[in-house]
């Protein structure tokens, strides 16, 4: 048998393995796994069951598969020692793909042994299909690895990967976390039925209801954040580890991803059929493996690392002697500033008083740490362009006083420690709007607008409009449309404000090839784009009047702030120069912050 037959056998195994894993999901699913009673590894006492009935017809299909599966799983690992030489990473995937192969079969003869089956509601059963889920996506990850490996994929170089793969094992135990939240979830809709997702919602935030049932909430918010974060991590990685698999596995993770969301959504919707469930649960395998190749890629012996500087002139490996401030210019506090002032007023806003000490305090540093680690990432994959620009030839990437693996540790450190406490604090949608606006910043503006369309600030300008739904859920636990007027209000408000520091520091711009507006169009088509956004920003200013979400006070604050707006937009149209720039640049941070202090002010009143 030669070595290309191998790696086709060995793809093989995992697609034998991912069905027999969706079979034994239909036998939870449809309550069929006491239908051979209590007895394994016989069915109801017999090797094989005389007129079974349906239950026992599927359970026993499910171990005969499973059967056939732990065969071919050992002929695997026979043969990979027999075809590669030692050292050769397909042995030790086919390996460790046998001995989870082993646990696999333990803990489905647990679950029979000691009745975790059918219709039984213990916390046992729950901790126990956790373990079942982890267990399968580790058996399905040795088998894709023995598989890539056994195709010509090269062994994994883990020393030196840095941010890298701390990035990739986060993304890992995320997905694990996410997929065994769904077993738990998914055995909470057979025990415990709805007859529409509002029952659900109302049952899940019932005190008193069953573990399985109050769980059953946080799942899709679970997803959705990790969602997030496995994609804007996908995407990272394919820049940071450029190869033309890391960006076919960053692409393909993107799709899945977005699918599995969209069948999570009409598996709600329709109360969790079975075969709605099956697809759900092979998507996730899906995403699962993609991520793992992903991961197998970047991490591969030979693959550049883009931040180190491999490949280049110049490399990136730091020259010592950071101090704090140096890691405090990271996360550009200036810029940050005015983001955390409307996050805090927005909580002002909401809760239309002190929303507490204690909130206030978590939202503060959880909202500052995230926009810290989104700035961070940010200086490192433009370390190139800010090293020949004056206004930005001093951040310590470029000095290299840290080097960009360091400056990436230390922001998806920020970013993690800033998630858990938004969740802890806050709650987790607070949390997941806060990575939403970060990977709207990184993966949108900076990796993708920023350096191939003159539209990079209209449409990645909206990750400085996260921050006022960060600080409303904190407070409210839900988005109302208010928040989303708040988020409209500073989505337009961006054009205006950034465009008058484009036409000041144009030039440099030009020198590095960035199309910010004045650099493709032109300083009067500028000028004209700040007045029109300044007009359409003063009109949606005044939207929550017409709501009767606020009186008078702001109406008379945001008229007199919205008449000098528009009239330094017009002075900048009549005179497009530095001095009329400037003044605008200047005035439009005034603007908003007062515009916030207005609003908070009106509904404090």
């Amino acid at each position: 048998m030669s070595q290309a037959w191998f790696s086709r056998y060995a793809w093989g195994v995992l697609v034998w393995n991912v069905l027999v894993a969706l079979w034994g999901a239909y036998v939870r699913a449809t309550g069929s796994g006491a239908g051979c009673g209590s007895h394994w590894p016989t069915c109801n006492g017999e090797i094989i069951p005389r007129s079974p009935q349906v239950e026992t017809l599927i359970e026993f299909t499910h171990r005969a598969t499973s059967g056939l599966a732990f065969l071919s799983v050992l002929f695997l690992a026979l043969l990979a020692f027999r075809l590669f030489p030692k050292g050769h990473p397909a042995r030790l995937g086919s390996g460790v793909a046998f001995l989870f192969m082993i646990t696999e079969s333990l803990v489905g003869a647990s679950l029979v042994l000691f009745g975790w089956t059918a219709h039984n509601v213990s916390a046992a059963r729950a901790v126990v299909q956790m373990v079942h889920l982890a267990n399968t996506y580790f058996l399905l990850a040795s088998l894709a690895l023995t598989a890539w490996w056994a195709s010509g994929g090269a062994p994994l170089r883990l020393r030196g990967q840095g941010a890298v793969g701390a990035a990739l094992l986060l993304g890992l135990l995320a997905l694990l976390f996410l997929g065994m939240s769904g077993a738990v979830t998914a055995l909470g809709d057979l025990l415990f039925p709805v007859r529409n997702t509002l029952e659900a919602l109302e049952r899940s935030l019932t005190p008193g209801e069953h573990f399985l049932v109050r769980l059953r909430v946080l799942h899709p918010l679970i997803a959705v954040s990790v969602g997030l974060y496995v994609v804007f991590a996908g995407y990272l990685i394919a820049h940071l580890r450029p190869s033309i698999h890391t960006r076919r596995f960053a692409h393909a993770l993107a799709y899945l991803y977005g699918v599995q969301l969209l069948a999570g959504l009409v598996n709600v919707w329709l109360k969790a059929p079975v075969w709605m469930q099956i697809l759900h649960l092979l998507l996730a395998y899906a995403v699962w493996l993609v991520f793992l190749l992903l991961s197998a890629a970047a991490l591969a012996r030979g693959a550049r690392r883009v931040e180190l500087g491999e490949g280049t002139e110049a490399a990136h490996r730091g020259t010592g002697g950071a101090t704090w401030k140096d890691y405090l210019a990271l996360t550009k506090p200036r810029v940050i500033s005015l983001l955390l002032f409307t996050t805090l007023l927005a909580m002002l806003i909401a809760a239309k008083g002190w929303p507490g000490t204690g909130l206030f305090l978590v939202v503060a540093l959880g909202g500052y740490m995230m926009a810290g680690a989104a700035n961070a990432i940010n200086m490192v994959v433009d370390r190139d362009i800010d090293a020949r620009m004056r206004r930005t030839a001093r951040r310590p990437t470029v000095t290299q006083r840290i080097s960009s693996k360091g400056a990436l540790l230390f922001a998806f450190a920020l970013a993690l420690l800033s998630f858990l406490l938004l969740w802890w604090g806050a709650n987790l949608l607070t949390a997941t709007l806060a990575l939403m606006g970060l990977i709207w910043y990184v993966l949108v503006y900076t990796l993708y607008l920023k350096r191939r369309t003159w539209q990079n600030i209209v449409i990645g300008g909206a990750a400085g409009a996260f921050p006022p739904l960060v600080g409303w859920t904190a407070v409210t636990g839900e988005l109302s449309l208010f928040a989303w007027y708040l988020f409209a209000l500073i989505f337009f408000w961006t054009p205006v404000h950034f465009w008058a520091l484009a036409l000041m520091i144009q030039d440099d711009y030009r020198a590095v090839g960035v199309p910010m507006l004045p650099v493709v169009l032109g300083e009067r088509v500028t000028v004209m784009q700040i007045a029109l956004y300044a007009v359409l920003t003063a009109l949606i200013s005044l939207m929550p009047l017409l709501l009767g979400e606020l009186g008078l006070v702001y109406f008379f604050f945001s008229l007199t702030l919205n008449a000098l707006l528009i009239l330094k937009s017009l002075a900048l149209y009549r005179q497009p120069e530095r001095r009329t720039a400037v003044s605008l640049y200047k005035y439009s941070m005034l603007y908003l912050a007062l515009l916030f202090v207005a609003m908070a002010v009106d509904r404090v009143l």
